[in-house]
């Protein structure tokens, strides 16, 4: 009984698993930065938080593994191309592309002027120059990101949500909130506006995406190939560095 109750659980568990997460691998950074010295380890761990993505983004993989497993399903499932409707579906996301890349960019760029005076302010706390080794060692992040984000909100959590409280709309706007919550530890910076831009600026993106996997599932693995690419590009910002 004990077991059924957690599986039970853990599409709310999962909502918050990522934010959680986030922080425990910048906890081990700054504990690992204060124990060889650091000044202040805290703020010399936030530039590191591409490494607590790729971690974060492994260990949910591995989670939602276990629970597609437990309920006799594979982890693929939700995220295979529909053949019969592969024409019509690249024409639908072609169409969106624009609306994904407004709603991606715009927010946080206004938010950004709002709370911190300038977007190139926001922009340099949370892009700081990191080793070259770590530049490529965090190219894989885009990559264990497609199989991690979008799968852990839309994919396991809304529709599960949706079917213990008997509302869809419901479950797409609690799974979309989080989604977007998860960045106020990524990376945990105490700086009131900073964690205030963060909160915000990828609400109307995780309710657009929710919207279109929830109004057309199949459009699923088409938007986490166009989510890796999107995260490809914050690598490239880091080797402008």
């Amino acid at each position: 009984m004990e077991q059924k109750a957690v599986f039970r659980t853990a599409p709310w568990w999962m909502l918050i698993a990522r934010m959680i997460l986030f922080l425990l691998v910048q906890l081990i950074v700054a504990a690992i930065l204060y124990l060889a010295g650091h000044s202040d380890p805290w703020a010399e761990s936030a530039r590191w938080w591409p490494f607590a993505v790729l971690s974060t983004n492994l260990v949910c993989i591995g989670l939602l593994y276990v629970l597609f497993k437990r309920e006799g399903k594979g982890y693929f499932e939700f995220t295979q191309f529909h053949k019969e409707s592969i024409l019509l579906d690249l024409v639908i996301i072609v169409c969106l592309i624009p609306f994904v890349m407004l709603f991606a960019s715009l927010p946080s760029q206004w938010l950004a002027v709002k709370l911190l005076g300038s977007y190139e302010k926001a922009t340099a706390m949370f892009f700081q120059p990191l080793p070259i080794w770590a530049v490529i060692v965090a190219m894989a992040f885009p990559i264990t990101h497609a199989f991690a984000e979008l799968p852990v909100y839309f994919g396991y959590a809304m529709p599960r949500i949706e079917q213990a409280a008997k509302s869809g709309w419901f479950a797409w706007g609690i799974s979309s909130l989080f989604l977007a919550l998860q960045h106020i530890t990524l990376p945990l910076i105490f700086e009131p506006n900073f964690l205030l831009w963060r909160a915000l600026n990828f609400i109307p993106f995780a309710l657009f995406m929710g919207a279109v996997i929830k109004l057309r599932p199949r459009l699923f693995p088409y938007l986490m190939i166009g989510h890796a690419a999107i995260d490809m590009l914050l690598v490239i910002m880091y080797l402008s560095l």
